[in-house]
């Protein structure tokens, strides 16, 4: 006999079936419950696998970026081509929208459309600057010849600076699905353990670009 089976017994001794059925359906809904907060847990520790790996990824390009720095191979140094008025404008742009971030997210939890919809709106535009910024930096370098394949030093600045900038354009396709998702679904508790996972990513994002700003910025055209 199993432990349910005992309990019913226990309960219901003429074995009228009232109390069996009852208990059953508080043994199932008891595991159902426990099912939903392990979806959560398995969700949030997946997200943080998956920032972690990103983060890995970004400190390799920087180990690359800071041994080849100096392999100009007699081209054009970052001295020479950085433009530190455009990238603190992509510095405030970004550190600005992870405040306006931080504003969706609240508004989310409160279920306030207004104060989900226009931070959300206002985070894609900043980003969008700062991608409209970053790709006018990349093509006046490619017209200097100073494109990726010009020195090593170039191929990593390439590499670390367009991955992130890969990262931002990411992220804003997943910032308009997530309004999307709020339209048509409302807020679901599914869809707002997706915006917090968005928050996080953007977060990261924004703490990388600030360590390619005084790594590869400042760093790059101090004397």
């Amino acid at each position: 006999m199993t432990t349910i089976d005992a309990a019913v017994g226990q309960s219901d001794p003429h074995h009228l079936g009232h109390d069996r059925e009852s208990s059953y359906h508080q043994h199932t809904e008891g595991h159902a419950g426990g099912g939903l907060v392990s979806k959560r847990i398995i969700t949030g520790y997946g997200f943080w696998i998956f920032l972690l790996s990103d983060i890995i990824m970004f400190s390799a390009f920087f180990a690359a970026y800071a041994v080849l720095v100096g392999n100009t191979a007699g081209g054009p140094t970052g001295r020479e081509l950085f433009n530190l008025r455009n990238v603190a404008l992509e510095t405030a742009f970004l550190l600005v929208s992870s405040f306006t971030v931080g504003l969706a997210r609240i508004g989310a939890r409160a279920h306030s459309g207004s104060w989900f919809y226009v931070p959300m709106a206002a985070t894609f535009m900043l980003g969008a600057a700062f991608l409209t910024i970053e790709v006018q930096e990349f093509a006046g370098m490619v017209a200097r010849g100073a494109g990726p394949t010009r020195s090593a030093f170039l191929s990593a600045f390439f590499t670390l600076v367009g991955c992130h900038g890969l990262h931002i354009t990411a992220g804003l396709l997943w910032l308009l699905t997530m309004m999307a998702q709020v339209f048509a679904k409302g807020f679901r508790a599914d869809i707002l353990r997706r915006i917090l996972c968005f928050n996080l990513f953007w977060h990261a994002l924004d703490i990388v670009w600030v360590a390619i700003f005084t790594v590869v910025y400042l760093m790059g055209v101090a004397p």
